[in-house]
């Protein structure tokens, strides 16, 4: 057979790699480490499937997919929402990790999704540093709920942790800004996005790290792709209201914070915002458009190298 007819689907745990291909359907595992991963990249050029499929699974598939990129395969990961769907759409009911290698691999065969270059070195530990920054804010929140109720016997003790939680995030913070500038093509892209009212440093390393698409595409397909492109929900004589849905849920919380500064320091958003409310819009559909907007004046303003000014047609 032609290395055109053979697709792979990998379901990913920590320890394990369930591998299925097709059209033989047949399956096998590897150990889901460097000695393992080495071995499957191997066996799979070898093999020549035209795409290699995989789910999400909160940063577990990500080394198995450098490897395999760097081997020359072709690899998409997608959403497990998506493959869970298709799953149900085929009447697969089952769940085990032979079963859904096997559904990855048909759906591989059925969409053909294009293929994702994995990230580079440097916007994987950019990544890293978000995360981590995540995780302490996350921590501090915590332990502030804690500390309100909490008796006074263990009160020093939450709040010597507080203090300590918020000298990591000041640190973190300033490696991760020290990190942008230290390359020229991120320091740039920083500054444009800066320059905006209510677009701070948070707002900028997200963008840079988790939407590298950003002003490559065009202004509905990046809003698209965060998740704040409307949907009808429309059926007979039926009209529903439309909502957004999907996409990168962390860009899309980021750009929230992002928005609700931009309305209240931002002339552009904050008129825009007005003219909703005053139309009749509820808040909550306001600032989504509010977002939307933010993102797409970013968007612009990246792909044609702009800093921000109010009465250009860019912000209009």
């Amino acid at each position: 057979m032609g290395s055109s007819e053979i697709f792979v689907g990998i379901d990913v745990s920590k320890s394990e790699l369930e591998v299925g291909v097709l059209p033989e359907a047949r399956t096998w595992k590897v150990s889901n480490d460097e000695k393992g991963i080495t071995k499957l990249a191997k066996r799979l050029t070898e093999l020549g499937p035209c795409l290699v499929i995989m789910e999400a699974t909160g940063g577990l598939e990500r080394f198995v997919h450098n490897v395999l990129e760097d081997a020359g395969l072709s690899v998409r990961v997608v959403n497990p929402r998506q493959s869970r769907d298709f799953a149900k759409a085929l009447g697969v009911l089952a769940k085990t990790d032979a079963v859904d290698a096997l559904v990855l691999a048909r759906y591989g065969e059925s969409i053909k999704p294009e293929p994702r270059s994995s990230k580079d070195e440097q916007t994987r530990e950019l990544e890293a540093l978000l995360a981590r920054r995540r995780q302490l804010v996350q921590m501090l929140v915590a332990e502030k709920n804690r500390l309100s109720s909490a008796p006074k016997s263990v009160r020093p003790g939450i709040e010597a942790h507080i203090a300590w939680l918020k000298k990591c995030l000041n640190e973190i913070e300033k490696d991760t800004n020290g990190f942008i500038k230290s390359m020229p093509i991120w320091r740039e892209k920083d500054k444009i996005i800066q320059s905006v009212p209510g677009a701070g440093p948070v707002l900028a390393a997200a963008l840079l790290a988790l939407l590298p698409e950003l002003g490559r595409l065009n202004r509905r397909q990046i809003a698209a792709l965060v998740g704040l492109a409307p949907f009808n929900r429309d059926s007979g004589t039926l009209r529903g209201r439309r909502c957004i849905w999907g996409g990168r849920s962390w860009v899309r919380r980021i750009l929230y914070m992002g928005a609700v500064a931009a309305i209240r320091c931002n002339p552009v958003l904050k008129a825009f915002y007005q003219r909703l409310i005053e139309a009749g819009k509820q808040r909550k559909v306001a600032i989504t458009a509010c977002m939307r907007k933010l993102l797409t004046i970013l968007n612009t303003m990246v792909r044609e190298s702009t800093m921000w000014d109010p009465s250009s047609r860019v912000s209009a």
